[in-house]
This record gives C-alpha cells, structure tokens and sequence, in this order.
C-alpha cells in the first residue's frame, strides 16, 4: 500500500507520518496487513496526487472509502471504469443531471473532476473489506484536519461541499469568511431526499459554477 506524496502537500504528509499520531497509524496498518486483513484503497493519497494545493478550487468531503472489492479508488465517491457506480455515486449523478443538465457519464470515475482542481478528500483514508468505518479513529483524521485546514488557509478561495453530518462537522475548520460552504445530506439513499437539506435538489454543483465565476476562476467541467 503506498503512502507516499509527490505532490506539494509533501511537505504537511511528511509532518504528519513522522508525529505520534502518524506513527500509530502506520504501525496499526502493518498489524492489520500482517494479520492477513485486506484493506482499501491501495494508494489512500491519491486524491493528493492529482489535485496539488494550488489548484484546488472545490473541496468534495467524503466519510471514509468504499469497503466493497474494486470500488475505492483513493477518490471521494469515485469508482474506476468498469465498476458499477455504487448508490451515493449514482445520486450525485442523478444531482447532476436534474441542476445542469448533463447527461449520464459514461463511468464512475471522478478522476477528471480531480484534474480540475476539485480536492476528492474522505476523513478516513483507508477501510477494511466489507467493514465501513473500520479505520476510523486510527489518526488519518489528524491528517485530514490538517488538509482542510492547510486549503481554507492558503491559496484562492474555494468552494467546500459539506454532505452529511460527518463532513458538516468539518465546517469549523474552515474560514466561512473566505470560502463558500454549501450543505446538504449525504448522497447516500438513507438521507439524499430526506430534510432538512435533501441532496437531490441541493444545486450544489450550479452554486459552485457560479460562485467561482464571481471570484474571477474557471468553472468546473462537471
């Protein structure tokens, strides 16, 4: 499992594995590996990979990855091609269709949102197979504060999707005074329709277009 970062978050990755916090977690990993246990996604950082500090323009928080086989790919939300969209996916894209219009995308993958500066971030980077949330409070989410924290600080103002009352909770570790911070349900069947903010009809991803184009920034291809 790799846990390295090339990107320009090295420099926060690298405090935070060479911390208390992050050598628990390290070692935790290893014991869980050596116990013959399989654990998802095989790269966590990803999502650090191909969305460099600089350029984020919208933050995504998810809760933790995917635990079924090939479904986490190191991306909030996102599957690989060929993986059938699991259900919180399929209402985003549903969400999608029903603010702008766009068609239904051809796979679950989210790679070319991360391309364009969208951050894909769970709190919890990794999972064991068929254990939701297994991993949690095992210290990524030492890591994944400091991330936030590291994009509501610097850089240019962002957009942060709050879905849900894991990522809701994240809302203090973020300047509201530079930022936009949109709320609604998680995605997931359990809560998209449900209120006090129902997801389908959020209009998150038209909010967002508009918001960046007021800042002067490109908008995001959805």
């Amino acid at each position: 499992m790799a846990v390295q970062d090339a990107s320009g978050w090295a420099e926060l990755t690298a405090e935070f594995w060479s911390s208390p916090k992050g050598s628990a977690l390290k070692t935790f990993l290893d014991g869980r590996r050596a116990d013959g246990a399989t654990i998802y996604p095989p790269e966590p950082l990803r999502a650090l990979q191909l969305t460099p500090p600089d350029e984020v323009r919208v933050v995504v928080l998810g809760q933790d990855p995917y635990h079924g086989p090939g479904q986490a790919e190191g991306l909030a939300f996102s599957v690989a091609p060929g993986v059938k969209p699991p259900p919180s996916l399929r209402n985003i894209f549903q969400e999608l269709q029903r603010d702008l219009g766009l068609p239904a995308p051809a796979n679950g993958s989210l790679v070319r949102w991360a391309q364009q500066g969208v951050l894909l971030l769970n709190t919890c980077l990794t999972v064991e197979d068929g254990q939701p949330a297994s991993h949690a409070q095992q210290g990524w989410e030492s890591m994944t504060d400091r991330l936030i924290e590291r994009c509501s600080a610097s850089g240019q103002p962002k957009v942060f999707m709050l879905w849900g009352a894991h990522a809701q909770k994240k809302a203090a570790l973020v300047d509201a005074g530079r930022h936009l911070l949109l709320y609604a349900n998680h995605p997931s069947p359990l809560s998209a329709r449900r209120g006090p903010l129902p997801f389908i009809g959020c209009g998150h991803f038209s909010q967002a277009n508009a918001w960046l184009a007021r800042q002067g920034a490109r908008p995001i291809d959805w």
